[in-house]
């Protein structure tokens, strides 16, 4: 520990060593000539030293989030001790090696424009640009809704922190609220991991799955996706899905960050309990304004974040950086 400390290397990144990953990138590097490597996550940067120096390949880094403010937030939703020092402790060192150590890439890559301005005040020297997350808009499709007993959806690996803490806070906090005027809403927590104190929150009308093979036939059941999200970084595909698939969404400020959406037009946010609930309730007896907010989010999502736009802007970026290792 001493030895990170002194090096300023955040020592979380020392659990994300594989010698076995090594192996398999020095043998791909040696068999193919890459134009470029493109490593993603800034908590795997490491892997960029036993890249072979005498290689003329071009070196991107992608950053899913600022994992610096991302684990600083996770320490506000711990749970022990323990784990609230080690999370800010790891954001505290992140802060500062995180955009150093982006120096040795060619070019960085964000999921958003809020995270690129954060990145380029770390590090005015960085080159950055943004490549929105995706949705394959053709694939899906709005889904049919059935008039039923309504449901509530919430996904999301639940071995991440912040993921298990927006299922918790949703049940305890906001759904007794939701309960006052509708007693019979059934809520489905999806996602893999749930850790004792999630699966704990399966009782009378909430349900834990754990790992499921298709998401799909959740979303068909659902009325409404929350997304109650207190932590985090980064951009989150789940909004991007159930939009596509023609469901309304609730979230944090915090859940739908980095995307470009409108409160009130592609989706409604709610930052405490009391408003939460009291959107929820709104979204599920008013069916006009469920409509207009399904179908400007559909619209919105086929404009701004499908899968080919991103694809094509990425293709861009390639171009751009194989092309500049070509001039004289």
């Amino acid at each position: 520990m001493l030895r990170y400390f002194i090096t300023g290397k955040p020592p979380e990144l020392e659990f994300l060593y594989s010698e076995e990953l090594v192996n398999k990138i020095r043998q791909l590097v040696y068999e193919v000539d890459f134009e470029i490597v493109q490593i993603e996550q800034s908590r795997m940067a490491l892997y960029l030293k036993i890249l072979p120096p005498d290689k003329l390949f071009k070196r991107i880094l992608v950053f899913h989030n600022i994992a610096s403010i991302q684990h600083n937030r996770i320490s506000h939703v711990e749970r022990t001790r323990v784990r609230k020092i080690r999370a800010w402790l790891n954001g505290q060192m992140m802060r500062r090696w995180e955009p150093r150590y982006a120096e040795q890439f060619d070019q960085c890559i964000t999921v958003s424009e809020l995270d690129r301005k954060l990145l380029i005040a770390a590090n005015p020297r960085l080159r950055v640009d943004v490549v929105s997350n995706g949705i394959d808009t053709k694939l899906y499709q709005p889904l049919v809704l059935k008039k039923k007993q309504p449901s509530l959806l919430l996904i999301g690996n639940m071995s991440y922190p912040p993921n298990a803490d927006s299922a918790i806070w949703f049940c305890k906090e906001i759904l007794p609220l939701i309960h006052r005027s509708i007693d019979r809403i059934q809520v489905w927590i999806v996602g893999l991991s749930p850790p004792p104190e999630v699966k704990k929150l399966s009782i009378n009308n909430v349900h834990v799955t754990g790992r499921v093979e298709d998401v799909l036939p959740y979303y068909r059941r659902s009325t409404i996706c929350v997304v109650p999200l207190r932590a985090g970084g980064g951009t989150r595909g789940k909004i991007l899905e159930a939009m596509a698939l023609g469901r309304p969404v609730i979230s944090t400020s915090i859940g739908c960050e980095g995307l470009d959406v409108v409160d009130n037009r592609h989706l409604l946010v709610a930052d405490d309990p009391q408003q939460f609930a009291e959107k929820t309730i709104r979204l599920l007896v008013d069916r006009d304004l469920y409509q207009r907010i399904v179908t400007e989010a559909r619209k919105f999502v086929v404009a701004r974040y499908d899968w080919d736009l991103a694809a094509n802007k990425l293709l861009d970026i390639y171009s751009n950086i194989t092309r500049l290792a070509l001039d004289p």
